[in-house]
């Protein structure tokens, strides 16, 4: 009677285990690898938009692989998010891209604080455009649920949107973010020719033993006119901002119709480290796992006692 109960005991112990370490463990993403956005065409890939115009940015598009998760495509390039502490990383609650604002989320901690799930009046909501079509469709699943079609456009906007998805709708068509193009195109910038060395040029020197004047390739330039420079580089924002980063050098900007942001391609860049939200509903499974656990062992020993 004790072994069965002792091995009743272990089993019940074994599942607990079990259930918590499933439950504390990180949930498997299909990996989206980011692509330059002439990787993705009219049949391959998927478009990833996100809409900063609340705060004067751009709509930022970049290309993503498939298959893969609305998730993961949100978290990979250089594209970052926060979870809620209510509802964990699954509830987009802020979004920031490295190449905008040196990767500045928002809305800041100082608009949202990311606690509570926000109001229906000031969130990210999603969007999807399926291949071929130029209508957005609100997202009736959630970012680690829904799974793009290659070929379509996923959106990101802020503000106020209701679940029927006819109130706060995108400024921007699918047309003006999705690939056109039914090849891939682009890829790795192009290295740069390496500059030719100048001529060898000998002088002589003077007869009175002086030294001679540097020939005409050395003599040292006039500084570039900061101007110049700064022209050579397009803008990522619709507004000029203090931090570098917040322009992207190797993105193209995209006309868009007056009255909506502008469209730039966001770089590929290094993925940033993803947050998984707050802590508060993973301590608080530990938590009952273990209560639960002990009161295993407990019932267990009371009924050895007893026989």
């Amino acid at each position: 009677m004790r072994f069965r109960l002792r091995r009743t005991a272990g089993r019940t112990l074994t599942a607990l285990g079990l259930t918590g370490a499933a439950l504390l463990a990180p949930v498997g993403q299909a990996s989206a690898a980011p692509q330059p956005i002439g990787r993705c065409t009219t049949s391959s890939g998927v478009v990833l938009a996100v809409d900063f115009s609340h705060w004067g940015g751009p709509v930022y598009r970049s290309c993503g692989t498939t298959p893969t998760t609305g998730y993961e495509l949100l978290n990979q390039g250089g594209w970052r998010t926060t979870g809620t502490g209510h509802d964990g990383p699954a509830f987009i609650c802020r979004i920031g891209y490295s190449g905008h604002q040196g990767g500045k989320q928002y809305p800041t901690s100082q608009q949202e604080d990311c606690v509570l799930t926000p109001p229906a009046s000031a969130y990210w909501s999603y969007w999807h455009a399926n291949p071929g079509e130029n209508t957005w469709e609100y997202s009736q699943l959630g970012a680690m649920s829904y799974r793009p079609r290659p070929g379509s456009v996923d959106l990101w906007i802020f503000g106020g949107t209701n679940i029927e998805g006819t109130k706060g709708r995108p400024t921007v068509t699918p047309d003006q973010l999705r690939a056109h193009n039914s090849r891939p195109t682009g890829g790795d910038p192009a290295p740069q020719p390496k500059p030719k060395p100048d001529p060898v040029r000998t002088a002589q020197r003077p007869a009175d033993g002086g030294q001679a004047p540097p020939p005409p390739s050395e003599r040292p330039s006039e500084p570039a006119s900061p101007s110049a420079s700064a022209s050579a580089s397009p803008s990522a924002s619709a507004t000029p901002s203090p931090t570098p980063s917040a322009s992207v050098t190797t993105d193209a900007a995209v006309a868009a119709p007056q009255g909506s942001a502008k469209v730039v391609d966001a770089a590929p860049a290094a993925d940033a480290e993803h947050d998984s939200g707050s802590m508060v509903p993973v301590a608080a499974t530990a938590g009952l796992v273990v209560v639960i656990g002990g009161a295993a062992v407990f019932a267990a020993k009371r009924r050895r006692r007893e026989q």
